[in-house]
């Protein structure tokens, strides 16, 4: 008898535990700054796959417009691709 009430504290204890590791994960505390992103910003990729020529003028520009909050037919604020423009 004295076993399976040890046996019944221990899952109570491994349950508990789990739960507080849940929420620890779940969400910052307040007052802390979310974690950063990894990995390359989206303008710098799409930089990049411009450079590479994976995507032409129009796309870049398209694209960039839409990264920055621009209206998709007026030019993205900062002018040209990188580079500078085409031949």
């Amino acid at each position: 008898m004295s076993i399976s009430i040890f046996l019944f504290l221990a899952l109570l204890f491994v349950i508990a535990l789990l739960i507080v590791r849940a929420l620890g994960r779940s969400a910052p505390a307040r007052g802390e700054p979310p974690l950063p992103r990894s990995g390359p910003p989206a303008e710098q990729i799409l930089a990049e796959r411009y450079a590479r020529g994976e995507i032409d003028e129009e796309e870049y520009r398209r694209r960039l417009a839409t990264l920055r909050g621009a209206p998709p037919g007026g030019a993205p604020p900062g002018g040209a691709p990188p580079g500078g423009p085409s031949p």
